[in-house]
C-alpha cells in the first residue's frame, strides 16, 4: 500500500516536519506509511487569497506527480486545491479545514477557531459555508498575522493562542481548532492550559485517511 501525501503547500521545512512529528504516533505496524512535503517554492505562509490560489496548483501538480500514494490530505487550514485534487484520482483527498471541524463536531455541540490572522477568516469561513456548519461555530478569532512556523515555537504565540482560545471557551466553544498545520507542537500544551478539547487538523486528517483505507 502506497503512503499518505500530507501536501504542505507552502515552503517551511519547519513546518513540515511538525507535520511529521505529529503524525508518528497514528503510524500503525502494518499499515500504510505517512509522508510529509513542502513546496520549496511556495511562500513560507499561505497567508493571502492569492497564495492560496497559487497553492492549488500545487497541490494539483504533486497529486499528479505522486500517483504512488493511497491517499492525500492538503496539509493547509484553506484547503486550497482540495476540489481539483479530489477531480484528479480517485483516491480518498482530504483537508485540513474540513477534517479538523469534523473532528471538532464529533465531540461536542459548538467549535471555535483560532486562524493565523484576519485575512485568514474570509477564506475560512466559504468552506465552514460549504458545510453546511456555520451555525455551530462560535466563531473564529485570529492572531495578529502570525507565521506557520512561529504558531508551533513562539512562546509569545503560544500565550496569544491561549487568551484567544479562553475567549472562545466563555463564549461557549466546546472544542478548539487549531487553524493551521503549524499549529501542531502546541496541541497537547493548549489542551491542558484551556481545560477544553484541541482539535490539530493534522492529527484528524490522518486518522480519517487510516480510517478510509484500512479493512
Amino acid at each position: 500500500m502506497g503512503p499518505i501525501l500530507f501536501i504542505n503547500p507552502n515552503s517551511s521545512q519547519a513546518v513540515t516536519d511538525a507535520i511529521a512529528s505529529a503524525l508518528a504516533p497514528l503510524r500503525l505496524m502494518r499499515g500504510p506509511a505517512f509522508e510529509a512535503v513542502c513546496v520549496p517554492h511556495g511562500p513560507a505562509t499561505i497567508a493571502s487569497a492569492e497564495d492560496s490560489a497559487r497553492a492549488a496548483v500545487d497541490v494539483a501538480d504533486m497529486v499528479r506527480a505522486r500517483p504512488d500514494c493511497s491517499a492525500y490530505v492538503v496539509a493547509c487550514f484553506s484547503d486550497p486545491g482540495l476540489e481539483v485534487a479530489r477531480s484528479l484520482t480517485s483516491r480518498p483527498v482530504l483537508g485540513l479545514q474540513e477534517a479538523g471541524i469534523l473532528a471538532a463536531l464529533g465531540r461536542v455541540d459548538l467549535f471555535g477557531i483560532i486562524a493565523l490572522g484576519p485575512a485568514s477568516v474570509a477564506r475560512h469561513r466559504l468552506r465552514i459555508r460549504q458545510m453546511g456548519v456555520l451555525g455551530r461555530m462560535v466563531d473564529e478569532l485570529p492572531l495578529n498575522g502570525a507565521s506557520a512556523a512561529a504558531v508551533g515555537t513562539s512562546d509569545a504565540i503560544f500565550e496569544q493562542t491561549v487568551e484567544l482560545g479562553q475567549q472562545l471557551k466563555d463564549r461557549g466553544a466546546g472544542a478548539l481548532v487549531l487553524g493551521c498545520a503549524g499549529f501542531a507542537p502546541r496541541r497537547a500544551a493548549l489542551e491542558a492550559r484551556l481545560g477544553m478539547a484541541v482539535i490539530d487538523p493534522v492529527q484528524a486528517a490522518g486518522a480519517m485517511a487510516l480510517g478510509a483505507l484500512l479493512e
